[in-house]
């Protein structure tokens, strides 16, 4: 069983940052080890369970946030405007990186068929993806990876739970992914209408 200091000191330092943290990098700070640090986050998980907030796993990191079912609340008092959408480009190179990660912006733009360099900015700017290095390669591309925010963004803690891409080499395959896709726009366009 872990003690209130230990759950309380890793609760004092996720709210502190605001940003996910490194789980062996509070276990160094509050000097325990990281089963130590994983069997407070579990109890502190237990806890928030139902309450305004949550402590979340992002990989290897860790971040308190508010619980998904108060994003309306919090929104209006904070009178934040909505994030605006992605475009249907922003979210075939986002999910290109997400697959293939590490790639190139150039490895976007082959797959794409088109420049994807203003839509990769966008993307690195909200943070859904990020740099991950240089290519060994003439001209040393930038490689990018996704970020913490599309983790959070997708509510889940590894790229582990994206779902199998269909196998495109089959009729089979080609047919899930355009069920897929249009299950997903009118998704979308039922979420529209009821907002207006």
């Amino acid at each position: 069983m872990v003690n209130n200091e230990i759950k309380s000191a890793v609760e004092a330092v996720l709210f502190a940052s605001g940003d996910p943290v490194p789980e062996w990098r509070i276990a160094q700070a509050i000097g325990v080890g990281n089963g130590t640090v994983a069997e407070a986050v579990e109890a502190l998980q237990r806890e928030y369970a139902g309450r305004g907030i949550r402590l979340i796993r992002l990989g290897e990191k860790l971040q308190l946030c508010s619980a998904p079912e108060y994003a309306q609340a919090v929104t209006r008092a904070l009178e934040q405007r909505k994030p605006p959408k992605l475009s249907a480009a922003a979210l075939e190179a986002l999910a290109i990186v997400a697959y293939f990660q590490p790639v190139t912006r150039a490895y976007v733009d082959a797959i794409r068929g088109v420049d994807s360099s203003y839509t990769m900015s966008v993307l690195a700017e909200r943070g859904l993806i990020e740099p991950a290095g240089k290519l060994d390669a003439p001209g040393r591309p930038t490689i990018y990876r996704t970020g913490d925010a599309f983790l959070r963004t997708m509510d889940i803690s590894s790229l582990d739970e994206l779902p199998p891409l269909p196998d495109l080499g089959t009729d089979e395959g080609l047919i899930a992914l355009q069920n897929k896709i249009e299950a997903l726009q009118a998704a979308e366009q039922d979420a529209g209408q009821e907002l207006s």
